[in-house]
């Protein structure tokens, strides 16, 4: 396997990323870099981490690297999953309110300790963190449940101040969203199978909409509509598949929620490299209205409930035969 880490390694360019990586050789991890500057997205870090999880620290390579932000990988701990040690001699000062370096997630006390974490990075009053903790519960919680993943979700987070935006990446090398929801859903291929997972009441626990009393198909619909609330990118990245939602026009005072994904302003495709796993990435701008958290929950119900409502309606006009 190949991945090259750039300038630009962030969600609107996640497809440029996606062309130089290459899983050839499965059982390699070869990581090279730009040699002047680097410039990643936590996904891209808790993605290669994720790789490194997967062939083994021993057999993960890198080229030298000379450009000088590429401390920054020292700091996030992605030197930790390779045998190499740093070639890094740097201060590693306290992390809070500025980031939460890789983190390998296992169980539901690493979830709530990497919430706990999460809360200075938001530098946000404490009535107005709420919907992004539930998010970062979800993310983790969807993983734990539903990746079957030998090694955990590996997480990561930073906060930037001059945009005043939180970035989040989690992956998993478990079976994949496909995989996931085939055995009551079965989609026709990867993309199919992430578009339902976005949509509100479906779960890959159980062939009924709606879901179950534990799970009801609504953790990653609820992330999705966070982003769309702040205006920022959503990345799912599956299989053969990458969704990613669009940055909306911020001269719309109220962004619609939308429980098919298809309505969506994004952009899709099917043919990404094959990744037997999961990534999800999010964007969360601290000054947007996602910080109204009641606000956010009272739309969310209102359109969840309504797309099952129609949905049940389609499925009660089909023909039956007897």
């Amino acid at each position: 396997m190949e991945l090259y880490l750039s300038p630009s390694d962030y969600l609107r360019n996640f497809d440029r990323f996606i062309g130089e990586l290459s899983f050839a050789d499965p059982k390699k991890l070869h990581i090279a870099s730009h040699p002047k500057w680097i410039n990643v997205h936590p996904a891209v870090l808790a993605f290669t981490a994720t790789l490194a999880l997967t062939v083994g620290r021993e057999h993960v390579e890198f080229d030298a690297f000379t450009a000088s932000s590429a401390h920054y990988l020292d700091r996030m701990g992605l030197f930790n999953f390779t045998k190499n040690k740093s070639p890094y001699h740097i201060a590693h000062n306290e992390p809070a309110g500025r980031f939460i370096p890789l983190t390998i997630i296992k169980d539901s006390a690493g979830q709530s300790q990497f919430i706990t974490d999460m809360i200075p990075l938001l530098h946000l009053p404490p009535e107005k963190t709420d919907p992004i903790k539930y998010t970062i519960g979800e993310l983790v919680r969807n993983v734990l449940e539903h990746s079957y993943s030998t090694s955990g979700a590996v997480v990561v987070a930073q906060y930037y101040r001059k945009s005043n935006i939180v970035r989040i990446g989690i992956c998993d090398n478990g079976i994949g969203i496909r995989q996931s929801m085939n055995k009551f859903w079965h989609p026709k291929n990867d993309i199919d199978a992430i578009k339902l997972a976005l949509m509100p009441g479906i779960s890959g626990t159980t062939h009924r909409e709606g879901g179950t009393e534990d799970n009801a198909g609504a953790g990653l619909y609820f992330i999705k509509s966070i982003a769309q609330v702040a205006r920022n990118y959503f990345v799912i990245y599956s299989g053969s598949a990458i969704y990613k939602l669009l940055l909306h026009d911020k001269r719309i005072k109220n962004a619609r929620l939308h429980p098919d994904p298809n309505d969506d302003r994004h952009s899709e495709r099917n043919n990404a490299p094959n990744f037997h796993g999961t990534l999800v990435a999010i964007d969360i701008a601290l000054d947007s209205d996602a910080g109204d958290f009641e606000k956010l929950l009272g739309d969310i119900r209102e359109s969840y409930t309504l797309a099952l409502r129609e949905r049940k309606k389609i499925k009660y006009r089909e023909p039956r035969f007897v």
